[in-house]
Parts: C-alpha cells; structure tokens; sequence
C-alpha cells in the first residue's frame, strides 16, 4: 500500500509550529505535526517570559513589528477558544534617568506608527501611585495597556490539542534525520519512520538551519542568545502590578519583572550569546546580574526570593528580524529567527503561512464553522470554597491534595495525563504541581505513581521530559545497596 502523503507537514511543535497546526486545522488539509520532544512546547517555548508585548516596541518596519501587533490583537479570541490563563496588565517601561527618555520616546513613535492605543507618558508621580514598590529613581514611563501574561506552555497544549481534534496529526518523540525531495513531494526521514508531504513548514527554532541546509533551502547563520529566568516565592505576589521594563538596548528589551498569571513574579532574562544551542545551564554570573538588574528597579526584591531557575534559547538571524517564506527548495518554506516577541506574533505568523501556503498553490479551504472551544481544565485552588466542596463530593480524587504548595488535586493531576501529559514536565505545565517553594520535593513521587498508573507503564519508564530522564531504574542484583 502506498504512504499516504500529507498535504503539510509541520517540523517544530514550539508555540509557532502548534499556532500553525491550529490555523490549518480550520481547513480540510492533511497536516502532520513532527516534535523532537516527548511533548509540545518543550523546547524554546516553555521557558519563555510568558509576555504578549503591548505591540509598540518592535520597530514598524521590520516583519516581526507588524506581526507583533497583529498578534497582539489575536490572543483574546484564542484564550476564550482555548481557556489557557490570559490577563491584560499593562506595561510600564521605566526611564531612571534623563539618558533613557528618548527611548520613551521612541516607544511612542511606535505606538503611533501601528496605531496601538492607550499607550501614553507617564509622569513620576503617577509612576509612584501605581507602583509604589519601584525604584524612586524612576522619572518617567510609558504605560501600554494591551500588554499582558500567559503562561506560554499552557498556550502550546491548547493549540496543539485543538489542532488534533481537527484532524490534524501530532507526532511527538519524532526527530527529524533527513529530507528529500522527488519533484513532487518531500519525504521526512524521522527517528520513527518516513512521513511524505507535498509542503514542509521548517518551524524548528535553533534547529532551523540545520533543517534547511538538510532539505537544500539554502544556507544562513543562527546565532544563540541565551535568556536566563528567575521565579520567586509567591509570597511576592502584588510587589508590582503591571510588567515592569527596563529602556531596552539595541538587542533586549533588558531585565524585566514580569508578575506572571499564576500570581508569582519572575525577573529576566539575560541576553548571553553562546556557541552551543543546547546550553541551558544557569550561571552564578547570570544570577548577579539579573537580581541587581530587577533591584534598579524594584528595590524590595532579594536573592533569597529566588525559588528556581532556567534558561531558554533563541535563534537569531542575521538582521534580527522574523525569516518567514518560500525558499529555493520548492514546497519548503523557512519560519525561522522567531525571537521575541514571536510568542506575541505566533498567530499572526500562523496567518502569514497560510496565506504563504495559498499563494503556493494548497486548497485552504476553510469555510466550515469555527472551531469548538476546548473543554475547560479545572483549577482547584483558584475555584471558591463552595465549588471545591462540590468537586470533592461528585469526584473524591478532588479531596486528595498532590502538591500542597500550589494546592493541586489528583483529580486535576489526571484530568492532564488524560489530555496528553506524559511527563512530569507535562504535568508541572498543566497543573503547576511542582512549581511552588519545594519545587517538587513533596508531589514528584506522587505524580511518577499516578503517571504509571494512569499510563499503565512501569515506574522506571516515567520520566521528567522524555527520552533519558528517568528518575527510578531497576536495582541491579550486583550493585551495592
């Protein structure tokens, strides 16, 4: 029997590649989506700032500028479809002195190009009113209402489940070796077996030119500039209301204070050009830097908040701007150098592609009905006293507390793994058990024996993130106990 040949197929399955997957599942296409990762949103995306940029920071003439406002406008409709955390609150970038007001400036310029609207001058009392817990060094801000928080894992599941409901394919632990062409369509050599599409959507992050070069689109240079986060003790909550920036440079927006939905605060990232795509280690170095970087402008903050660390990695291409098209290989097209704010651009780009794909030749026909929404996940803690009384009495899994810092349930724990968590991070990511103070240390083991459970695997076959990273292995009968 022949291979059945998809109409796309979607190397990348970070919060770009997933937002595709869900703009073509509007249409009849066979479309597949290929993930390295045990799931989606493992990679770049999950350690990303979680920020929708207010849509006047990036420069009106540049692709990723256009498509930030796009996006921008996009997220509202997205959230209610898919019913991930989102919040409008706002954004103060903040000038601690006469040197930064043309930056300001320049924000307002902007604003105005794009026709974002709300965004104004601050003067420093009304700064002091609104954030009384900032630096009395600051003299100015400008305030942009449209910015707001989401949790950007959450936002990849949402897109990816939506997508496979709507026939599209999600294919995770599947790497991608080798692609060929034959005049007519590509075969995807993957870690699981070939796949055949007429169009291949290259979407993979640091692994982009890599995946050109594979497909001979073309050779260009990534280059890696490593971000580090820090979350820190929710105790925290309410020290700022809004997201608080820095004066952005020519290459970051700086280290920001980011109070993100789930309530906590979270300061960085740094902006570290590194060699190796795959250093995602925190420094002691990057630790200094961020935590006085946050105190400039929120004093109150201290090294002893800080509750857990990571890195995240984005791909630069030369430009600094969005690569986004056809290439010289027919039917394969780069969606690459996605740096911020491509989390806020993500469904623009989505759009874009489609149109690209169109304009290609492919049938996007998508005249049906909209969407369904994706049915609601319950979230224990936040649900008032009567309602969690309610849950408890119809399901009795909803009285068993697994993670007792973020107050989270084993019903909710396996409402997740039924909706497609298969790791630990793929709980954590869904249901934040493990992401409070002990960081873990209380819930892991109980979410390793639902997940065996639920999965019907052996405890040795649960991992934190997929492919080696068991957390129990059978004893050996020589090893010394």
């Amino acid at each position: 029997m022949a291979q059945r040949v998809h109409d796309v197929a979607i190397i990348g399955g970070g919060v770009v590649g997933c937002a595709i997957a869900h703009e073509l599942g509007r249409s009849r296409l066979r479309t597949v989506l290929l993930e390295q990762a045990a799931e989606v949103g493992f990679g770049t995306s999950k350690a990303n700032s979680g920020i929708i940029h207010g849509g006047h920071q990036a420069a009106p003439t540049t692709l990723k500028g256009r498509l930030e406002w796009q996006g921008n406008q996009l997220w509202d409709a997205l959230c209610a479809e898919l019913g991930f955390g989102f919040a409008r609150v706002g954004a103060l970038t903040v000038a601690l002195d006469e040197a930064d007001l043309p930056a300001l400036e320049t924000l307002e310029h902007h604003a105005a190009a794009k026709g974002v609207p709300g965004v104004e001058r601050w003067s420093r009392a009304r700064l002091r009113h609104a954030e009384p817990n900032l630096t009395k060094q600051a003299i100015a801000a400008v305030y942009a209402p449209t910015t707001a928080v989401i949790n950007p894992y959450e936002a990849c599941f949402g897109l990816a489940e939506s997508a496979a409901r709507n026939g599209v394919e999600i294919r995770t632990g599947c790497a991608v070796t080798a692609l060929s062409h034959d005049g007519e369509v590509w075969t995807i050599a993957t870690c699981t077996g070939p796949v055949r599409a007429r169009f291949v959507l290259n979407a993979t992050g640091t692994a982009a030119a890599r995946i050109a070069a594979m497909a001979g689109a073309g050779e260009y240079r990534l280059r890696y500039r490593k971000g580090e986060e820090y979350l820190l003790d929710k105790r925290l909550q309410g020290l700022v209301q809004h997201v608080i920036y820095p004066c952005p440079s020519p290459t970051s927006k700086g280290t920001l204070v980011i109070p993100t939905y789930d309530g906590t605060i979270m300061i960085g990232p740094t902006a570290d050009e590194v060699l190796d795509a795959d250093d995602l280690a925190t420094t002691a170095s990057g630790a200094e830097r961020v935590i006085a970087a946050a105190q400039r402008l929120v004093p109150g903050i201290s090294e002893r908040d800080v509750i857990a660390e990571f890195a995240g990695m984005r791909a630069i291409v030369d430009g600094e701007d969005f690569r986004i098209g056809p290439t010289e290989a027919p039917g394969f097209f780069d969606v690459a150098g996605i740096q911020s704010p491509g989390l806020t651009a993500a469904p623009a780009i989505a759009l874009m592609v489609a149109d690209l794909l169109r304009e290609a030749g492919l049938d996007l026909d998508d005249s049906g009905p909209p969407l369904p929404p994706l049915p609601p996940f319950v979230h224990f803690a936040g649900a008032p006293i009567a309602r969690q009384q309610e849950l408890a009495a119809a399901d009795p899994r909803y009285g068993h507390i697994v993670c007792r810092c973020e107050v989270v349930t084993e019903a909710e724990v396996c409402q997740a793994i039924a909706r497609g968590a298969g790791t630990l991070d793929g709980i954590k990511f869904r249901t934040r058990a493990g992401m409070g103070r002990c960081q873990g240390g209380f819930c892991t083991s109980r979410c390793m024996a639902l997940l065996a459970s639920e999965l019907d695997v052996p405890l040795t076959a649960v991992t934190k993130r997929g492919g080696d990273s068991w957390l129990v292995v059978e004893r050996d009968e020589g090893m010394q106990p």
